[in-house]
Parts: structure tokens; C-alpha cells; sequence
């Protein structure tokens, strides 16, 4: 198989695995969306190349956005696709059979180095599956983004990979390669990873990393980290493959947030896989994923607590219906509206159309005089039909506000 055939498989499967800063945020209050700006990449190595548009489309290249706002080209592939773990949902399971392909190290950062070098690929997100174990694996990333950093000059953005059974000094020198580590927990403890992954080890192999991470952040000098600042940390949950509620997978992403902080948690929901001992399981409807992103910044932007969020059953689950934050200002908010002028920060952060930057809008905007009316939450940025039936603005409701019940 050529260098783009491999390229174009190992790349193939990789859509559950996000990167993207506005996936799942759609009904949110922030404004992620910023104008493409490829005039101030920094990422391009020295010598020109050349590569064909037939190649530029093979690859797998997607617009995605940087925790910075930066929006970029992200090439998300594999090293290699072999991997000796089976986890039941996976892929890349072992024995499974569909066709595998590698890559060497300094074969794909050349590789890559062409496609960032014709500008089909801006930034790198890379992982593996796992031969030879974690740490054997683990270095040959690490050398893949070694060679990318110290070798081909490329200064853009990389996402590295963190495997199972890393060493902690592995986990370290990807912290100073890196713009963003991580490591898939996959489920949100013990019990349910041995539904999915049964050969692996939640504590040890899977949480472990992570604590380092925010131990290395802590204790060693960040300008020791890549250009001279630690990376983001986030983890990913297949939400709907082992059976486990909304309240399990939020409550250990707001530990990770509060513990090793963790810079956000990803949600794929589960999507049978043939060929895998759990192609016959229903997936999961594509709005749970939605709604647990929406309540997971409401713990980490918002200011929520997890016993706030609007579980409508025993069994701890969110409402497919209506989003979390919404659902609870109808049953918080409806009778006791916010006043604009008077709330604080963390209660205007509660009222739907209001996010954080909004809310900073109208603090200032109150340094400066009173809000009389909602055209004045309108100019500032505050999504006014979403926020109306949950306000007074000078005292009053809008005679004009739209009802949403």
C-alpha cells in the first residue's frame, strides 16, 4: 500500500475521536465561532513541497477550532492501527478483521511535513493502537513529535496521545512536544470499563496519567513545557456503551475538572461497530452526546453544582427534550426572574441566552449606567428571546418577550 493509502486508513476511523473545541456546544450561550485566519499560521517547516490536489482530499483533514479561538486544518490519524488490546467496542480491536497499515516515526513526520508544507494540514492529532505495550508505543509517538519539533522546525499545533501504561516520564516529555495531552478513560469508573474494555485498567493504566499531568503542571517551572507553557489535558467518554447514566459520567468529569483540571471531557456517543462484541447494541441517540456537553460546561463555565442539573429519573439521566440550563431556569427562574441590574455574575450566568461573556458585557455595561430595556442585552450579545422569560431589566419583564413554555 502507498504512503496515502496508509494515510487515508488510518485516518479513516478516527472521527470518534474529538478535537474539536465547539463539537456538541450548539444551544449553548457562548460564541465559539471566530473568522479563519490562516495568514498568522506559524507552523510551516522551512523548505517548500509540493503535493497534489488528489492527495490533499484522500487525507483526513477537518476544519477544527483551538482552545485559543485559532481555527485551523487538523490532520487526526494513527500511527498504526495494530493493536494487541480488545477493547469490545473498538475498530481497532485485536482480531478483528479488517485491513491494518504503519507507519514509522520519521516516515509520517515527513509525511506530514509535506501536507502541512502545501498547507492541506495546519495542525496534528495523533495517536496509536497499542503493539508491544504502552510504553514501547508511547515512545514511537514521542519520536514522531520529536522529530516534528526538533527536526522539521514545525512549531503548529499537536495533540499527543497518552497510551495505556505510559511511564511517568513518557507522560512528561509529551507535556514538552505537546500543545494538548490525553488519555480516553472511556468510562466513568471501574466497573463500567469492564464492559468496554475489560484488559484495561481504570486507575492505574487510564486516571493515572492525568494526575500526572496536573502533578508535572504543579510542581515543575512551565517554561520547561513546549514553548514554554504546560498543555490542556482532556479525556473522552463513549457515553451509551456500557450502560452507564448521565450522573456517572458527569460526576467524574466534574473530579476531573476539580482534581487534576482537566480542560474539558469529550462525549462520542456509542455506535455499534461490525465485528466487534458489541455490534448488536442499540447506539446511543445522538442527543445524549448533545446534552452532556452542554451540562459538563455548565459545571465548568457556569458555575453549576451536579446536584443542580435536571436528572429526570432515578436513573440519572438528563431530558432529551429540552437542554439542561433550560430546563432548570423553567423550574428555578420562571417565578423568581433575574434582575439584570442588580444580579451578580454567577446569576447571570444562570439564565438561559446569558454566557460568559455576556455576562461580563452587562457588568460593565452597569459600571456605566442602568439597562432599561432588552435591546440593551441585545447589543451587548445576550441571546434576548432565550433570556426574556427569566429576567426583569429595570424592574420589569418585557411586555414584548416571547414565551417558551
Amino acid at each position: 500500500m502507498d504512503t496515502i493509502g496508509r494515510l487515508k486508513l488510518l485516518s479513516s476511523q478516527m472521527s470518534f475521536e474529538a478535537d474539536v473545541e465547539n463539537r456538541g456546544s450548539g444551544g449553548l450561550d457562548t460564541s465559539l465561532g471566530v473568522p479563519r485566519d490562516y495568514s498568522t499560521t506559524d507552523s510551516s517547516p522551512q523548505k517548500p513541497a509540493c503535493f497534489t490536489p488528489k492527495e490533499k482530499d484522500q487525507a483526513f483533514v477537518h476544519p477544527a477550532q483551538l482552545p485559543n479561538g485559532k481555527q485551523i486544518l487538523l490532520l487526526k490519524t494513527l500511527l498504526s492501527s495494530a493493536c494487541e488490546r480488545d477493547c469490545f467496542y473498538c475498530p481497532f480491536r485485536a482480531g478483528r478483521d479488517f485491513r491494518r497499515a504503519t507507519f514509522k516515526p520519521e516516515e509520517f513526520a515527513n509525511l506530514f511535513a509535506k501536507l502541512n508544507q502545501s498547507h492541506a494540514a495546519e495542525g496534528l492529532f495523533i495517536s496509536s493502537g497499542l503493539a508491544g505495550g504502552g510504553s514501547r508505543t508511547q515512545d514511537k509517538l514521542l519520536d514522531t513529535a520529536d522529530i516534528l519539533r526538533n527536526k522539521l522546525g514545525f512549531r503548529g499545533y499537536i495533540h499527543l496521545k497518552i497510551m495505556p501504561g505510559a511511564e511517568k516520564a513518557q507522560v512528561f516529555r509529551a507535556m514538552q512536544l505537546a500543545d494538548r495531552v490525553s488519555i480516553n478513560l472511556e468510562a466513568p469508573n471501574t466497573d463500567r470499563l469492564s464492559r468496554l474494555a475489560p484488559h484495561k485498567i481504570f486507575l492505574e493504566e487510564l486516571l493515572q496519567p492525568l494526575r500526572w499531568v496536573d502533578e508535572i503542571r504543579k510542581t515543575v517551572p512551565a517554561y520547561k513545557g513546549w514553548n514554554g507553557r504546560w498543555p490542556s489535558s482532556v479525556t473522552q467518554f463513549v457515553a451509551g456503551g456500557a450502560d452507564e447514566s448521565d450522573l456517572e459520567l458527569l460526576t467524574t468529569t466534574e473530579w476531573l475538572h476539580k482534581n487534576v483540571h482537566l480542560s474539558r471531557a469529550y462525549f462520542s456517543a456509542f455506535s455499534p461497530i461490525p465485528d466487534t462484541p458489541l455490534e448488536n447494541k442499540a447506539a446511543t441517540h445522538p442527543l445524549r452526546e448533545h446534552r452532556l456537553y452542554q451540562a459538563s460546561f455548565l459545571l465548568r463555565d457556569y458555575g453549576f453544582d451536579l446536584e443542580e442539573l435536571p436528572f429526570v429519573d432515578d436513573g440519572g439521566n438528563l431530558p432529551l427534550a429540552s437542554d439542561p440550563k433550560l430546563a432548570w431556569a423553567r423550574e428555578n427562574l420562571s417565578e423568581r426572574p433575574v434582575e439584570i441590574n442588580r444580579a451578580e455574575k454567577r446569576d447571570l450566568l444562570r439564565v438561559p441566552g446569558i454566557g460568559p461573556k455576556g455576562a461580563e458585557a452587562i457588568l460593565r455595561a452597569r459600571r456605566e449606567g442602568r439597562l432599561f430595556e432588552l435591546s440593551n442585552l441585545r447589543k451587548l450579545g445576550v441571546a434576548v428571546q432565550r433570556a426574556a422569560p427569566f429576567v426583569l431589566v429595570n424592574g420589569h419583564r418585557s411586555p414584548t418577550q416571547i414565551s417558551m413554555f
